[in-house]
């Protein structure tokens, strides 16, 4: 008996799940593949977030600051960037050099604009480390102020969660501050980077 009474509770069960797929089969109505290409094709084409990277692409020098303590002096150093426009416009492409807690220090970083979603992505590696930093966020009404976040794991554990504010003031002109938090600790300043194009 309990078996006929469990049997109609699988049959039961996968009734009334095969009905709802069915539903919501019913719902999705298959896209005009032409229709479905120029959605891509839109998708795929560079946009005013996109000009407004490729106004970047040529060589820097940077002015970098780092707080290691909140409320101690920042230690300064200089560098260099050289920035570039891939895949005929989509994405902008960095390679930086200076220094980082007193050693030398090199990055690279690839900056985007999901048409998608919206959203501006980065993702960042450098010598400080061997695994990738993602960071996703939104830009200011004009475009000029992007605020990114992401988070990292860190080597001793736990996580550190970054929120960065990319300022483009001009073509000439921008600069990188990065903000971060151990675990529920209060959000602190570590990081500032003024580019100056070279002339």
């Amino acid at each position: 008996m309990r078996f006929i009474s469990l049997a109609v509770t699988a049959l039961c069960i996968t009734l009334t799940t095969s009905a709802g797929l069915a539903k919501e089969k019913k719902h999705e109505k298959p896209m005009d593949p032409q229709q479905m290409m120029e959605l891509w094709k839109q998708a795929a084409t560079p946009g005013e977030p996109h000009k407004l990277f490729a106004s970047l692409a040529g060589s820097w020098t940077t002015q970098t600051k780092e707080w290691m303590e909140p409320g101690k002096p920042a230690t300064e150093s200089a560098g260099t960037a050289d920035m570039k426009m891939l895949l005929d416009g989509r994405f902008l492409y960095q390679e930086y050099n200076g220094q980082m807690m007193g050693q030398p220090f090199s990055g690279v970083g690839i900056d985007g604009y999901d048409n998608i979603t919206k959203k501006y992505v980065t993702a960042w590696i450098d010598t400080m480390g061997t695994g990738i930093f993602i960071m996703e966020g939104t830009a200011s009404a004009d475009g000029k102020t992007i605020t990114l976040r992401g988070s990292h794991p860190e080597p001793g554990g736990g996580k550190m969660t970054h929120r960065t504010v990319w300022k483009i003031a001009d073509a000439d002109n921008h600069t990188f501050e990065m903000y971060g938090s151990h675990g529920k600790q209060k959000e602190a300043k570590f990081l500032e980077i003024v580019y100056t194009r070279k002339q």
